[in-house]
């Protein structure tokens, strides 16, 4: 086994700074280039395969935003700090994020998992008075030390070869939860199963005859948005924002920390849904609380929902 080396983690890449074309000027926009900004990734997955937005080459030839290849690296660098991912095709990107392209010292999926490690550290010198933001000279105080590009590879493969298989595995979720949403509208919404039954009028249509129309605050022991509080990154404290409600459950990934003083009725519970309730994109995306989170709150873009 060769020694390792200690590099900074700039010395190991070059940092890429994304941009926005003009938003008033059509022909800059819905072209074939999608165009990444941190709604579109931080799901866990190691690839981003899809946008939100995309523009036009006059967009990109017009902008300060570049563009990314495959196994470049794509991280958040304002406001929720150190979602990333992989890119798998060609993206431009939004001034609010870095593209990390990896250089002759190190193995680019290598490089991923290695800069995932470096998330805390990131965080916990981010800066800023209204969002906390990280900036190249975040990354220039990195240390890291790293082995031959050989060992690195073998290192990557096994990590990736799991990563894929979380990949699967989510993909298979996400088809019994098309399956499962199938099946409710058949029974809920179009009512299939009982077609052959009485249906009586309702101010929502015709619906089965002992069935009752009601509000979901009747079927609630709590309905709540959240609150805002001050953010620090000293404390233990987190708080759920909308990057953290995805693909149906709730992650803590990408949390923040804030001074603790929320009161308890705001802390999430297990089986609690939450419901993002403001954002673009992300209006409506609606997740479980599938653990116990240890009073964890929520932020004023989220409407909890309790049985």
């Amino acid at each position: 086994m060769e020694e390792w080396k200690e590099y900074k983690f700039t010395d190991l890449c070059d940092l890429i700074g994304g941009g926005t074309p003009k938003t008033s000027e059509s022909s800059y926009w819905d072209g074939d280039i999608p165009w990444l900004s941190v709604k579109d990734f931080g799901n866990e997955d190691k690839y981003v395969y899809a946008t939100e937005k995309s523009i036009t080459q006059e967009g990109l030839n017009n902008s300060s935003t570049k563009l990314l290849y495959k196994d470049d690296i794509i991280i958040s660098a304002r406001g929720t700090i150190g979602a990333m991912a992989m890119i798998k095709t060609p993206m431009a990107f939004n001034q609010s994020c870095f593209g990390i392209r990896g250089n002759f010292l190190v193995d680019k999926h290598y490089l991923y998992y290695l800069t995932k490690t470096k998330i805390k550290e990131l965080q916990k010198n981010s800066h800023g008075s209204v969002f906390e933001t990280i900036t190249r000279e975040t990354f220039a105080k990195i240390d890291c030390c790293i082995p031959s590009v050989e060992e690195q590879k073998q290192i990557a493969s096994i990590l990736s070869s799991l990563d894929d298989k979380i990949e699967n595995n989510r993909r298979i979720n996400d088809n019994l939860e098309q399956q499962a949403q199938a099946l409710f509208k058949s029974w809920f919404v179009d009512f299939e199963p009982f077609r052959d039954g009485e249906f009586v009028e309702s101010e929502l249509g015709m619906i089965p005859k002992g069935w009752k129309v009601g509000c979901l605050e009747e079927l609630c022991s709590f309905i709540s948005r959240g609150l805002t509080p001050k953010y620090d990154n000293s404390t233990n404290e987190f708080i759920l924002g909308q990057t953290c409600v995805r693909n149906n459950i709730v992650s803590l990934n990408n949390a923040r920390k804030h001074l603790p003083k929320i009161k308890n009725e705001k802390w999430v519970k297990q089986w609690d849904v939450l419901i993002n309730s403001t954002g673009i994109g992300s209006l409506g995306r609606v997740g479980v609380v599938y653990f116990d989170m240890n009073n964890v709150a929520i932020d004023s873009h989220i409407t909890v929902v309790r049985a």
